[in-house]
């Protein structure tokens, strides 16, 4: 959704297929079918040459080390969920409520007065969830979501993050990598017929409703929030359980409980940069 047809962004080395625009594998050089591109990506010097790529090994050792700068993350004490009904393969689908009480017992709200939180929620109701529908942005949304990214790029997590990128020859400058962010979180893509009706952050952490189903929707904090309110009735869990969200069902969903909005901002940004793509 963000790397171009005419693009090698996360396509180095893939098989050759005559469907594709351009291609990325070595054999288009000597067939003059390469995108434009090719060199930037995938040449000696690209961000898939040995040299600069990013390895599982640093993905796994980096989020580990972004977990532990999560300063602004809940303690064991400001969250209590009840779990209940633990649900069979054959249950998630059949849209019974098997869990009465709420999944969340207790959340220590002052939590949401931490600058990256309360510029988080803040974002939350700026979208209308059906696709199909072109989102209207006000100047004021734009301004919540630069607030938003200013608040990130303040934390020890965030600059870790981007001095890892920086050191990977991603960016050059924060300035750089911020209006990367904007524009692969907040920037407006299709979903369906071509409307501008969708958008990284609003699928991921606001959620969306997309023929009659619950799509996205992955955030702890959102979840509490509209649970609270009496929109969203947890059913039960699995490994990941089932959900309606205002009589809209998600069968299976997963997220992080307890993280701050930022760690789960910059690991997803990490994932994005280090796997674009098909990848």
């Amino acid at each position: 959704l963000y790397t171009a047809p005419d693009s090698c962004e996360g396509r180095c080395g893939e098989p050759f297929s005559e469907e594709d625009e351009c291609h990325c594998h070595p054999e288009c050089e000597t067939r003059h079918s390469c995108c434009e591109d090719y060199g930037r990506h995938c040449g000696p010097d690209g961000f898939s040459s040995s040299r600069d790529s990013i390895t599982d090994q640093e993905l796994l050792e980096l989020s580990e080390q972004l977990y532990g700068l999560d300063h602004n993350k809940a303690r064991p004490s400001d969250i209590a969920i009840n779990p209940q009904h633990l649900a069979g393969p054959g249950e998630t689908g059949d849209k019974e409520d098997r869990s009465p009480q709420p999944l969340y017992k207790y959340v220590n709200e002052e939590l949401f007065s931490k600058p990256t939180y309360a510029s988080f929620i803040k974002l939350l109701d700026n979208y209308q969830r059906a696709t199909g529908r072109d989102e209207e942005v006000t100047a004021e949304e734009l301004r919540e979501q630069d607030r938003f990214l200013e608040e990130v790029m303040k934390t020890q997590l965030m600059k870790k993050l981007f001095a890892f990128l920086q050191g990977k020859k991603r960016y050059g400058s924060e300035q750089e990598f911020v209006g990367d962010l904007k524009q692969m979180w907040f920037g407006l893509y299709s979903r369906g017929d071509g409307e501008q009706d969708s958008s990284g952050f609003e699928h991921v952490f606001s959620g969306e409703v997309k023929k009659g189903k619950v799509s996205g929707f992955h955030n702890w904090i959102r979840f509490y929030l509209l649970e609270k309110q009496g929109v969203v009735n947890y059913f039960s869990h699995n490994f990941n359980g089932p959900f309606s969200w205002d009589g809209f069902y998600k069968e299976v969903g997963s997220a992080f409980i307890g993280c701050s909005p930022e760690f789960e901002f910059g690991l997803y940004s990490l994932c994005f940069l280090a796997r674009p793509g098909r990848a």
